[in-house]
């Protein structure tokens, strides 16, 4: 892969002086293809509705709960968001100097130098696109599972004659969620900016309401120590290492917090784009953090009985917050109907969520293979009369649901889809980074952001 096959700095036509946007696209090498219609805030909602904590947390707080306890998710958390802070600010000023829906793996060829530029855009690009592969993967998955255990527990739950649907029935309910997200981002950004703003206003709306219900409904309450300093060793896999333990707790943390590269991705679409998309990517990121941890706090008060919560016997078959949401409102009411509601909820942010992933997607494996990065590169680059990249966007959903296909034979294998999804954008994230202040120390040029 190359990205200098395109001239890097192309002469600005007199004709596209009147935008700005369009004028600093071609000094990057490429033509306006893609239709500017987002906001800065449209540019936040899509990041903010793709990390979507409340999604992140739910889906992966077995892990948490199980690796290390409360302490590995309340405290871990201002851990995870001091250091993930400061890789979102260190984006956002090379965001706001190279504004390309590239992103990442632009950043590195135009930073690790004209002798490493090649690799080290290739490496970044495939990276990032695969870890974002292995992101819809998870989530749209994530939503599958979580509503089996919906009709599990609404049908009586896994000890009481409930429905538990077969792993063949997830997998077809996945494939429909990722088609219905294949449809939304077929249709004009438009669109994709109102359920950017609807998944934004859910995602918030919904943090509150429940951080607010849950103290209210639950009958037994966990103690302010128990949340911030019990520190949970009996994960049932044999590790008994506290700091490995932590290491692995952190991973909810980790992977909750992920995803605000999307903004740079959508930043062809946004107008102002070299302050909107850096200032979308830092206030997502930032709000992300706080809805976050209060929204931790919250579950964590349920998660008196660690054991049983995680028992895959339990009437959620081992879903510790369904189990803590279901018997918090038949505790206090005789029926858990509450519960289902508030997962209900839960639901719709990661399905939110999940379109955002495939926008994000979209637009990445657009740019990459604008530079002929990806395998038929030309037949993934062409953009549909709506002005969005149709034909990508049918990849990254074919992509996801054969990714999906391991969860047949091993759910081992599946679970190391979370770490993919978390691992792969963080090496991408910091290679740039690192390129900024070795390679590039002396030769970068902040953009208007910064």
């Amino acid at each position: 892969m190359t990205i200098s096959r395109r001239s890097p700095e192309l002469p600005v036509a007199d004709t596209a002086m009147a935008d700005p946007d369009r004028a600093r696209l071609r000094q990057l090498g490429y033509k306006q293809e893609l239709k500017r219609g987002l906001s800065v805030l449209s540019n936040f909602a899509l990041s903010f509705s793709l990390i979507s904590v409340m999604m992140g947390v739910t889906i992966t707080y077995n892990t948490g709960l199980r690796y290390g306890g409360p302490v590995s998710m309340t405290l871990g958390w201002l851990v995870v968001s001091v250091f993930n802070g400061c890789v979102a600010l260190s984006m956002a000023e090379i965001c706001s100097s190279y504004p390309t829906s590239g992103g990442l793996y632009y950043w590195s060829a135009k930073l690790a130098g004209k002798e490493w530029a090649p690799l080290a855009s290739w490496v970044t690009g495939w990276f990032n696109i695969v870890g974002q592969w292995a992101g819809t993967t998870s989530v749209d998955f994530a939503l599958a599972q979580l509503v089996q255990v919906i009709i599990l527990l609404g049908t009586g739950g896994l000890n009481g004659g409930g429905y538990m649907a077969s792993k063949y029935v997830v997998l077809a309910i996945y494939a429909a969620i990722l088609a219905i997200h294949g449809l939304i981002n077929s249709l004009p950004i438009q669109w994709q900016a109102w359920f950017g703003h609807l998944g934004s206003f859910w995602n918030a709306a919904g943090i509150f309401g429940l951080v607010i219900l849950i103290p209210a409904v639950a009958k037994e309450r966990a103690s302010l120590q128990f949340i911030f300093t019990h520190f949970n060793t009996d994960n049932g896999m044999g590790i008994h290492d506290k700091a490995y333990i932590l290491i692995i707790g952190l991973l909810m943390s980790q992977y909750s917090l992920i995803g605000y590269d999307a903004s740079a991705h959508m930043i062809e679409e946004t107008k102002n784009a070299d302050w909107s998309g850096p200032m979308g990517l830092i206030t997502a990121v930032a709000l992300s953090s706080v809805f976050g941890w209060i929204f931790i706090v919250a579950l964590a008060s349920l998660m008196t009985n660690i054991p049983y919560l995680l028992d895959p016997g339990n009437n959620a078959g081992g879903y510790a917050v369904a189990q803590a949401l279901y018997d918090a409102f038949h505790r206090r009411y005789g029926s858990g109907v509450g519960g289902l509601v508030c997962l209900g909820v839960i639901s719709v942010s990661t399905f939110l969520s999940g379109s955002a992933c495939v926008t994000s997607n979209s637009r990445m494996g657009y740019a990459f293979s604008r530079d002929g990065a990806m395998p038929f590169s030309r037949f993934w680059y062409r953009v549909s009369k709506h002005e969005v990249p149709f034909n990508v966007v049918w990849l990254s959903v074919a992509v996801a649901f054969v990714m999906a296909l391991t969860s047949l034979g091993s759910t081992v294998a599946f679970q190391a889809m979370l770490s993919v999804a978390t691992i792969g954008p963080y090496i991408a994230y910091g290679l740039p980074i690192f390129f900024r202040v070795t390679t590039a120390r002396r030769s970068f040029i902040p953009g208007p952001f910064l």
